[in-house]
């Protein structure tokens, strides 16, 4: 398993060694040994979720503030995402900055964003199946997000026209309406 950092530390794209013939592929796309050797603090996943998009659909900017905040390890197993996590730490260097990173069922990447970050996506493919496993069960309660287009925060989506959103991912508010870690 090869890591490569991103330009926010805490952020980690993990590629697999993938091994290939004629009859298919082999890799191995977890290792929690190897997971929390790379990320330097122990890590236990709880739930495994899964969703599948359209072409232009964006999800997010979502996160759960704590006690019920979530780390997310995720990756695109059919066709191929935009990914890409903010920092909402309000203490941190690197606070509202953002990392974008391709997954895809090709490239097999996955990208660990931790707790303190929020988290969305663009589906750039005809349709993309995308996995998350997180460190935390779902809480509605402790849900928030940020619109997608935050001028402060300035995304460089990948993207022609406006994209496809829930009803609750339209009535997201700006990084400086929401609160944060």
């Amino acid at each position: 398993m090869n890591v490569v950092k991103t330009a926010i530390p805490d952020v980690l794209i993990f590629e697999p060694k993938v091994f290939g013939d004629e009859r298919g592929f082999f890799f191995e796309s977890f290792n929690h040994k190897l997971f929390e050797e790379a990320v330097g603090y122990p890590v236990t996943f709880v739930q495994d979720n899964h969703s599948k998009s359209s072409q232009g659909v964006l999800r997010g900017l979502h996160f759960q503030l704590p006690p019920h905040a979530q780390g997310k390890l995720v990756r695109c197993v059919a066709g191929e995402v935009f990914d890409v996590a903010v920092d909402i730490r309000k203490h941190s260097p690197t606070f509202g900055l953002w990392v974008g990173v391709h997954l895809s069922g090709d490239n097999k990447r996955q990208l660990w964003i931790p707790e303190g970050f929020a988290h969305g996506f663009l589906t750039l493919s005809e349709t993309a199946e995308f996995l998350y496993k997180t460190t935390d069960y779902y809480s509605p309660v402790h849900e928030r997000s940020i619109i997608w287009n935050d001028l402060d925060i300035a995304i460089e989506w990948p993207i022609v026209d406006l994209p496809s959103l829930s009803k609750k991912d339209k009535l997201s508010l700006p990084l400086n309406g929401v609160e944060v870690f």
